[in-house]
């Protein structure tokens, strides 16, 4: 049940490690605000087709009708995590991947779990147990290792942008967890449509000349992959995970990164390469080793989402319902109280008087 649940963190780290050295190869043709749009472009254009299809699939099936609709309490949530995340984070990235390199761009992203994690603790004081501290350790470790240069671990300028597009891109992450009961690739296409529209916009208004027909095409291709799935999956394990565990597995994107990157540009890798490889695949280990029991108390509550019908799940239905699973429509939670291995997902987000 674990690994299924951290799957969505596992593969939205592959896609979007791999779209990093792939925006490298782009950023020779593409101007670099320009491409930061054309991916979250691509991005929301890809979802939107997909949504479109899926509506269309549950129609002629019957099907539950998937609820496209945020409420106007998370808007400001999901505002300020499209211009943080949609809009900032992928322009210092495109800005910093024209002054480095893809790979070291690639391991920089390590700091991004980093960022997601003091964010969750500090502001949203989501809880963490010594598995989980460790763990992220293991994975900073091994990004830290990666990014080693004999001499010295002076940051150039093109570093600290993608250190600052990390930064943008944690605080995105801690304000979508705001917004993660929802659809989520509706929040993903959203995301996309109107960061990609805007940072679009303003590279054209600012004078970028759109580049051949094939890059735009391959910015698009490389937005939906590496963006947009991997956003819809990484809502997923917001909502299942929480921010914090979310962000730790997917800190494992720079490795994918720099494998694509030897791919890319070849050589053989070090020692050190695997000796990364193997702190971070311990930090993951560790996460999953996590186990958080105590009592608790759900408040009551009504929201959104996919879920099948479990011990949070013991509601009736006020319309025809096929008995499939999961499904999605707007039910009631009331107050319980109980025990059991929990993470700080959407229905166990409750303040801890003492650590766990």
């Amino acid at each position: 049940m674990l690994f299924h649940k951290v799957t969505p963190a596992i593969v939205a780290a592959l896609l979007f490690g791999a779209s990093t050295p792939l925006s490298k190869l782009l950023s020779i043709d593409v101007p670099p605000l320009l491409l930061a749009g054309l991916l979250y472009l691509g991005s929301g254009l890809g979802l939107a087709v997909l949504l479109l299809a899926r509506r269309v699939k549950e129609r002629a099936s019957h099907q539950t009708v998937s609820r496209l609709l945020i409420p106007r309490q998370e808007l400001l949530w999901l505002m300020g995590a499209i211009v943080a995340g949609g809009m900032w984070g992928p322009v210092l990235l495109m800005f910093g991947l024209t002054q480095t390199s893809g790979a070291n761009a690639s391991l920089l992203l390590n700091v991004e779990g980093v960022f997601t994690a003091l964010i969750a603790w500090v502001v949203f004081k989501e809880n963490a147990d010594r598995h989980l501290v460790a763990g992220m350790a293991c994975i900073v470790l091994g990004g830290v290792l990666l990014s080693w240069q004999p001499g010295g671990m002076a940051l150039s300028y093109g570093a600290l942008l993608v250190v600052g597009a990390c930064l943008c891109w944690a605080v995105d992450n801690n304000l979508t967890r705001k917004v993660s009961t929802n659809d989520a690739m509706f929040v993903a296409c959203l995301k996309g449509l109107l960061a990609g529209a805007c940072n679009t916009g303003l590279a054209i208004i600012n004078g970028a000349s759109l580049p051949a027909l094939n890059s735009i095409v391959s910015s698009l291709v490389v937005g939906f992959f590496g963006y947009g799935l991997s956003l819809t999956l990484f809502v997923v394990a917001l909502r299942t995970l929480g921010t914090a565990r979310t962000g730790a597995y997917f800190s494992v994107a720079p490795l994918f990164g720099v494998a694509i990157s030897l791919l890319l540009w070849p050589e053989v890798p070090d020692a050190v390469f695997w000796a990364a490889s193997v702190l971070m695949g311990m930090g993951v280990w560790l996460h999953l080793r996590e186990r958080h029991f105590h009592e608790h108390t759900h408040d009551e509550q009504d929201h959104s989402h996919q879920h099948r019908h479990d011990e949070h799940h013991l509601h009736s239905h006020d319309f025809a319902w096929n008995g499939q699973e999961p499904h999605a429509h707007l039910h009631h939670h009331p107050r319980l109280m109980h025990e059991h291995t929990h993470d700080p997902d959407i229905h166990h987000r409750h303040l801890h008087s003492h650590p766990h």
